[in-house]
């Protein structure tokens, strides 16, 4: 189980330094009786703390009640309530904690959103199979809201979290974004309006019903009151979950979880940013504070990389997770994340080192505001920030071609994704010379597997063509005008899905 620890005032944690488990008779004992909020109350209390998503968007979460209030009204419908506690970012721990340790919290929360709503039930979507999802399970069960709270397990994946995935999802179709931006409140879980936020924040929201707006704003700073709840990894390789106020040093807080500095600090997790060990030592933990030093708070993930440890090599790793967990149904995300991941590799294993900078630049700047979701922002970041906060490994790689670390796996990327794409094929592209024009086509048609040299002839990865790209590579061939590209490989002559003979 997670370790748990706080700096005081400790609120979302409280019993836990004597209870396994914060079941219902003592959430009541420590947190009072269940005391339902109207619709005004509630939405008074959120505006008057400012309270913000916990997930990673930091949305204001007033604006989200009446953005549903408003489409509810419209459609003449009763509204859902959505609870994400899918948790998609391997490094993070946060919600998970919360729904093995204190799940009545989100409960709490979700039924006081529901009650001031007047929605038709609650829905919590969950990965986890184990511990935590048992213990919310129990916790419904507790409650007595088992005809009102449904949970629905989704794919462990990276994207699963996004809200349009998580709808989808919900709804019984595949937990991937949607191809065109449809917002919850308007359309959600059975096409109705639908309030969704992140397990964490359901439980500040009973924090801050419990508390009233000036205590539960006691704490932290004016412009971000409360506590923030953390997944830290410490120097141990682990991760723990710690409860802070807004506003105290980071270095304290690092130092509470036994985690250095290292190369540089990722915060903000896998679509978060990389931020230098000095400016870590500088911020606070606040939004705005770790925006000044270059990060974004997100949802919680502080991960210190360790300095005996290839840091290119280290974020090539993540960067391939990224590529694999794209949810393949736009060019960025399908085709540009994955390019950008395999020049980060070339840059890290020494091959065409500035080419592959040049190349990696380029693709961040091509996928930035061009995908059906936020994954290719979020990746892009993710890189772009890499590369200033080790710019000096970035020198040595590439005038030495390996800075002579080894690459760990420090960073966690989870289980084996869902979707087999990335898998070899056993096949490469080759090109009859004798017949090739330098058409260009096939490094329009697959540039991940093609580029053009000056004079528009092919130059092929060595690599082979992964399952991804096997449809496309298939086309590049069949459309060669001089029919010059090739297939080779065991079953480059099998037939193909739609392919005829």
């Amino acid at each position: 189980m997670t370790e748990f620890r706080y700096l005081s005032p400790v609120r979302l944690g409280s019993g836990l330094d004597r209870l396994r488990r914060v079941d219902l008779g003592s959430h009541r004992a420590i947190h009072g009786a269940f005391r339902r909020r109207r619709l005004r109350e509630l939405v008074a209390l959120a505006e008057k703390v400012d309270l913000r998503g916990r997930g990673g968007a930091a949305f204001p979460f007033a604006r989200k009640v009446n953005a549903v209030v408003s489409a509810a009204r419209a459609r003449d419908c009763r509204p859902v309530v959505l609870v994400n506690a899918t948790e998609g970012e391997p490094a993070s721990a946060k919600d998970k904690f919360l729904m093995a340790r204190t799940p009545h919290l989100i409960l709490d929360g979700a039924v006081l959103a529901a009650v001031a709503l007047g929605a038709r039930e609650i829905v919590v979507a969950v990965t986890d199979q184990g511990a935590a999802a048992r213990s919310l399970r129990t916790a419904v069960a507790e409650s007595g809201l088992g005809g009102f709270v449904r949970l629905v397990r989704l794919p462990e994946r990276f994207v699963t979290g996004e809200g349009g995935a998580l709808v989808n999802g919900v709804n019984g179709g595949p937990a991937i974004p949607p191809g065109r931006k449809v917002r919850a409140a308007h359309s959600g879980v059975d096409g109705l309006p639908t309030l969704l936020s992140n397990a964490e924040t359901f439980a500040q929201l009973t924090l801050v019903s419990r508390l009233g707006a000036d205590l539960y704003a006691a704490v932290g700073t004016a412009a971000e009151p409360g506590t923030v709840l953390l997944t830290i990894w410490g120097s141990d390789g682990r991760p723990c979950v710690v409860e802070t106020p807004a506003g105290v040093p980071l270095a304290q807080v690092l130092d509470l979880a036994g985690a250095d500095r290292g190369q540089g600090v990722l915060i903000g997790g896998y679509h978060g940013a990389w931020i230098t060990p000095s400016a870590a030592n500088r911020a606070l933990v606040s939004r705005e504070s770790i925006a000044k030093a270059g990060g974004a708070l997100g949802a919680g993930i502080i991960l210190p990389l360790a300095a005996d440890v290839c840091p290119l090599g280290e974020v090539a790793r993540v960067a391939a997770y990224l590529g694999a967990e794209s949810a393949g149904q736009c060019g960025p995300c399908r085709l540009g994340v994955p390019a950008i991941a395999r020049s980060l590799d070339a840059l890290t294993s020494g091959d065409i080192g500035a080419e592959a900078l040049t190349a990696i630049r380029q693709g961040t700047e091509t996928v930035r505001g061009r995908g059906a979701c936020h994954h290719p922002d979020g990746a892009a970041r993710f890189v772009t920030s890499a590369l200033t906060a080790f710019a000096a490994d970035v020198e040595v790689h590439l005038a030495r071609g390996t800075c002579g670390r080894p690459v760990r796996g420090l960073l966690p990327i989870g289980g084996t994704p869902v979707v087999p794409e990335t898998e070899d094929t056993g096949l490469s592209l080759t090109v009859d010379w004798t017949r090739c024009a330098a058409h260009g086509l096939c490094g329009h048609l697959v540039p991940e597997l093609v580029r053009l040299d000056e004079h528009g002839f092919p130059v092929v990865a060595g690599a082979g063509v992964p399952r991804r790209l096997l449809r496309d590579a298939h086309q590049a061939v069949d459309m060669c005008p001089a029919l010059a590209l090739r297939l080779s490989g065991a079953t480059a002559d099998a037939p193909r899905a739609g392919a005829t003979r």
